[in-house]
């Protein structure tokens, strides 16, 4: 529609920009059909946990204090138990963020003279001081508890080799990062992780292994629960939050890891049965049932994404045919100028805080100075249109995030505006 081309042009995008952009839409309709089969199957089971779960208006509700029988809270669990096929679930606005719900479930079932084992090479570059990788107070190291990485091969597959070497007679966790972090490799599909999976419980059937699933829920239509995890666990300013959510993380999985993990993010005594919702729990049942839709609108974005900058010869990860297993999308520029101009193009895509220029800095948990791109209706919300990157060499940035598709698409669009404005790409190769 000409309106909708004027409408571009009044919000900054050049024409030149606009017809790429379409071009390059007309070559994913299939693609995109998949994604709303997968959200149409998830929109399903999230229903159906509601509903068997008897979810009611009382569950909306939430307490203060104690929080003693809250029936909204215990339900909210059990959905996400069921959701995820699990024993169990904490599902709590006390969990601060994904790195603090991934802290609680290490911390809670690691014990000195343990050790962890990461199969997947370097964890998330916040979890390196929950380790001790970089030292830090309250560590896992200053417990006691030691760790073990084995790298990834060169094509991103499992050292199986390796991962047998490495499992001992200390070895009680493995941690399988789901997502890329800040690298370049490929995310893995719950299929692949449930290889992983089922590999170390053969060699050592009571390891716990634990899944970080930030940015993979409701991508496939299975969960890492569906596949053997002991426990999964992420964050709600993410995928399952649905936008909504303004705090909270979860830990879904085997009853005694997630009791463990209660104890832990109360007290020893009392576990899950305190713990206000504080009025919060619409927004959690809300965006959860959200959730699959935004999701799908998420990868819908970070799929034009890959095929634009593809297009354009920078190096994407996953590539533009590539199969989806989070909502991330890395794209390497090779200066910092390029991140810095992408970065700066999608916040000013944004619906709050667009007059805002981020620039790097140096954010706790960091190694490097990080520059991020995050004009959200909730601080830090990642399923919200977002991105960063640390301003280091390879000089790659990671996408994610768009709570609706057709937001998603402009932030691309003002992204790809921005390297053309200061003259980092040339409006002549915008060219399929």
């Amino acid at each position: 529609m000409e309106e909708i081309q004027n409408m571009y042009a009044h919000m900054g995008i050049d024409s030149e920009i606009y017809a790429y952009g379409e071009a390059v839409l007309k070559t994913l309709a299939g693609r995109f059909r998949q994604i709303d089969e997968i959200a149409e199957y998830n929109q399903l089971k999230v229903i159906n946990a509601m509903q068997k779960c008897q979810v009611s208006e009382a569950c909306l509700l939430g307490t203060s204090g104690y929080g003693y029988n809250d029936l909204g809270r215990d339900t909210l669990e059990a959905v996400y138990a069921k959701i995820f096929h699990t024993e169990d679930a904490l599902v709590r606005p006390q969990i601060t963020c994904g790195t603090h719900a991934l802290a609680l479930a290490l911390m809670s079932n690691l014990r000195p003279g343990d050790e962890l084992l990461s199969p997947v090479g370097k964890p998330y570059d916040t979890l390196e001081e929950v380790i001790g990788i970089r030292p830090s107070k309250g560590s896992l190291a200053e417990y006691g508890i030691s760790y073990r990485q084995v790298d990834l091969l060169a094509d991103g597959s499992f050292d199986y080799d390796a991962i047998r070497a490495a499992i001992g007679e200390r070895t009680r966790l493995v941690t399988i990062q789901r997502s890329k972090g800040y690298q370049t490799r490929p995310t893995f599909s719950v299929g692949q992780i449930g290889e992983l999976i089922a590999f170390v419980k053969g060699i050592k059937p009571d390891l716990i292994c634990m899944v970080d699933n930030c940015y993979g829920e409701f991508v496939e239509t299975a969960e890492p629960g569906d596949v053997g995890a002991d426990m999964v666990v992420g964050s709600l300013i993410k995928n399952p939050g649905g936008g909504l959510a303004p705090i909270g993380g979860y830990i879904a999985g085997r009853k005694a890891c997630v009791e463990n993990a209660a104890y832990r993010l109360t007290s020893p005594g009392l576990g899950k049965e305190v713990g206000a919702s504080l009025g919060i729990l619409k927004d959690f049942y809300q965006g959860l049932f959200l959730a699959p839709t935004v999701t799908a609108s998420a990868l819908k974005g970070a799929i034009f994404a890959a095929n634009l900058y593809e297009g354009l010869g920078y190096a994407v990860v996953p590539d533009g045919s590539e199969s989806r297993h989070d909502i991330i999308q890395a794209v390497t520029f090779g200066t910092p100028e390029a991140v810095i101009a992408f970065c700066q193009g999608i916040q000013a895509a944004a619906p709050v805080d667009s007059h805002v220029t981020p620039e790097g800095w140096d954010m706790p948990g960091y190694d490097s100075q990080v520059i991020m791109a995050a004009g959200a209706f909730v601080s830090g919300s990642s399923i919200e249109l977002s991105a960063d990157a640390p301003i280091k060499p390879p000089y790659a940035v990671y996408f994610q995030g768009g709570l609706t598709w057709q937001h998603a698409k402009f932030g691309i669009l003002k992204s790809l505006q921005s390297l053309v404005n200061r003259g980092l790409l040339d409006k002549n190769s915008l060219k399929l």
